[in-house]
């Protein structure tokens, strides 16, 4: 007696349209390589938001930058930056001020403790960036960051350093 064939692909949803299938994979991408990246952030108390605002204050450091450029620039959209600065402030990574000529702006710098933080994590997340994507030719993800430029471009904000 014979085993009936199984088509791997009969229990998979079938998807409304195109864009639907290609959103829903950019989305498990999404979290497949989250995965690492909590891992790897998770070792160093930080969220992935907060290393990109350290990134971006290693960036302009000196000088520091405001408060509202800082969101602006952060890859994600964030409603609540005063509570993400809040955290890194407490731990010493960032110091804030506010400008003697308008008080109501507040500029952030990162402080040394921030900047051997990101020294200390650098070679990690290099290891972590090759572990997620390192698999792909370096042709293949300039293509790829063609085509999520194009994906995500009418959706931007053209004030925005991302587009």
């Amino acid at each position: 007696m014979s085993t009936p064939s199984i088509n791997p692909t009969e229990n998979l949803p079938s998807f409304d349209s195109t864009e639907q299938e290609v959103y829903l994979h950019l989305w498990r991408t999404y979290d497949r390589l989250k995965v690492v990246e909590d891992e790897l952030f998770g070792r160093y108390d930080l969220s992935a938001q907060q290393y990109n605002a350290l990134r971006l204050l290693e960036a302009a450091s000196p000088e520091g930058t405001r408060t509202m450029e800082l969101g602006r620039q952060l890859i994600s959209r964030m409603p609540d930056t005063t509570r993400m600065l809040d955290r890194l402030e407490k731990r010493g990574l960032i110091k804030r001020r506010r400008l003697i000529d308008n008080r109501r702006v507040v500029e952030v710098v990162i402080t040394v403790a921030g900047r051997n933080l990101l020294q200390e994590m650098s070679q990690s997340v290099v290891a972590m960036h090759d572990l997620q994507l390192g698999h792909l030719s370096p042709q293949q993800q300039k293509q790829l960051i063609k085509l999520l430029k194009l994906a995500r471009g009418p959706h931007e904000d053209h004030q925005c350093d991302w587009l």
